[in-house]
């Protein structure tokens, strides 16, 4: 049975989207799943913004099949890892965690590159075009962890 990665952001517009594109991209899916989620609504149903779309094509990464959902309860049980960006969504997922056990799978993503230091992705939403290749930057580093640490 293959390892399932939840990554998570706000609305799982931006951050999330590449995210799990990025992790997709350098592991088999035999080995893994990923997908992606928000902590709000706003966005159920939409395709990532075009700015996320035109970050990750650029890399050589198509998420624009993506549709954006909010994370749920039964997530806990379906994944392995929940992979939040920042320590809002951090708190927002743990209030919805039915146990300490589904806690326990939640972790600031970052902390695979940076190791305790509880950094965050920022939010590139109101930003420029550059601000999403910064969080790719981020996120790929950090997938290249995990990618380690599942094949290990």
């Amino acid at each position: 049975m293959p390892i399932r990665v939840l990554m998570v952001c706000l609305g799982n517009i931006c951050r999330s989207p590449l995210a799990e594109g990025i992790l997709q991209n350098k592991i088999d899916p035999k080995i893994c799943r990923v997908d992606s989620a928000g902590t709000a609504n706003y966005h159920v149903g939409e395709a990532p913004d075009k700015r996320s779309i035109v970050t990750a094509k650029k890399h050589g990464i198509d998420i624009s099949s993506q549709r954006c959902r909010q994370i749920q309860t039964s997530d806990f049980e379906t994944f392995d890892f929940i992979y939040v960006m920042d320590k809002n969504n951090y708190k927002n997922v743990l209030a919805i965690a039915p146990n300490e056990r589904a806690k326990s799978k939640v972790q600031l993503i970052l902390n695979e590159s940076n190791p305790g230091q509880n950094l965050e992705v920022p939010d590139p939403y109101y930003g420029e075009l550059n601000g999403f290749e910064e969080v790719f930057k981020m996120l790929d580093d950090a997938c290249n962890h995990i990618v380690q640490k599942i094949n290990s």
